[in-house]
């Protein structure tokens, strides 16, 4: 199977893949690979990643949901798939095809073209994950598409919010 893909400089964060040659929709594009472990681990290294990331202003947390009982940290060893930024529209998708993450491409991509999927982030703690992708159907943070709608009302209400408390000032 040719390489599909090259990590180079990207204008969402710093690095990103890109494609090397133009790829059909629903093409295998990167195997998503890492160390294996237990969900306990993954919790444990996530947190302590996520005080880390705060304390920098960078995400550094890579783990995928193998299964009930195991992750994937793509961090640990040779993964190029980790560079693959978040997209608000992505063209690709990450799936769990028999306990190993798949990079598909969802649509047509051209050489030269930067690979990227939504990361599917829960809108819990979405103010801790800005998003920069730029694409028309972005909200400004990070959070998976059936959430966005939510997210904008919130943002829109706090907005208000301070609109009103700062005409009661004058």
């Amino acid at each position: 199977m040719p390489k599909l893909c090259k990590v180079a400089s990207s204008s969402i964060h710093a690095r990103g893949l890109f494609a090397t040659c133009d790829i059909e929709p629903d093409t295998k594009v990167i195997q998503y690979l890492g160390e294996k472990i237990t969900k306990k681990e993954s919790q444990r290294r996530a947190l302590e990643w996520e005080e880390k990331a705060r304390k920098k202003g960078a995400g550094l947390v890579y783990i995928f949901e193998l299964n009930k009982k195991w992750d994937i940290d793509g961090q640990v060893g040779k993964n190029p798939a980790r560079y693959i930024n978040h997209s608000c529209d992505g063209n690709c998708e990450a799936v769990n095809e028999d306990d190993e993450i798949w990079i598909i491409a969802r649509k047509a991509i051209v050489k030269g073209e930067e690979l990227t999927y939504d990361y599917g982030y829960d809108m819990e703690h979405f103010m801790d994950h800005p998003c920069e992708c730029g694409s028309e159907n972005c909200v400004g943070y990070i959070v998976r598409e059936d959430q966005r709608k939510k997210v904008k009302q919130l943002l829109k209400r706090k907005k208000q919010g301070k609109t009103k408390k700062s005409s009661k000032k004058k």
